[in-house]
């Protein structure tokens, strides 16, 4: 969390994930169950570090029934930091895409703030736009490439 004194670490982590969760302040930011978004962030590193479970634990609170949540595009912006990182274990990258398809396939909040949630969720998820090609290239078949193919579609950048 930002402003900590004793900050997390874990050799499974890279700087890049580190720099990312440390750059949001969670706290300020209204968590999809109705606390403060401070508590994700153990989830998050538990993501980092390759835990599959970690992933569909956001549930209810980046996204909830179909709808994204305010903590949707800082946790969008991990798991990018994530992805760039190259998880290495197939169900650890399994079930990163399959959070981005939920991501990407929830309801906007409507908003124009910022782009919406939806809009900052996929600025994130569009940069990585090549490595998700190069997923569902390298592993034809796969539940990985599935899951890069409907992130790609829903982004509007299937090829």
């Amino acid at each position: 969390m930002r402003g900590t004194d004793n900050p997390r670490s874990s050799p499974l982590v890279p700087d890049a994930v580190v720099a990312e969760i440390s750059r949001h302040d969670w706290d300020s930011v209204a968590c999809g169950c109705g606390r403060e978004a401070g508590h994700l962030v153990d989830t998050l590193w538990n993501a980092a570090e390759g835990h599959p479970s970690a992933f569909r634990a956001l549930e209810g609170h980046a996204f909830l029934a179909g709808a994204l949540r305010p903590p949707a595009p800082a946790v969008c912006g991990v798991l990018m930091a994530v992805w760039s990182a190259g998880p290495p274990r197939q169900a650890t990258r399994e079930a990163l895409l399959w959070t981005l398809l939920v991501l990407l396939g929830a309801e906007d909040d409507g908003s124009a703030y910022e782009a919406g949630l939806y809009g900052q969720c996929a600025a994130f998820v569009r940069r990585a736009a090549d490595s998700l090609r190069r997923e569902a290239v390298d592993r034809p078949g796969s539940v990985s490439a599935a899951y890069a193919d409907g992130v790609l579609e829903l982004l509007g950048m299937a090829a």
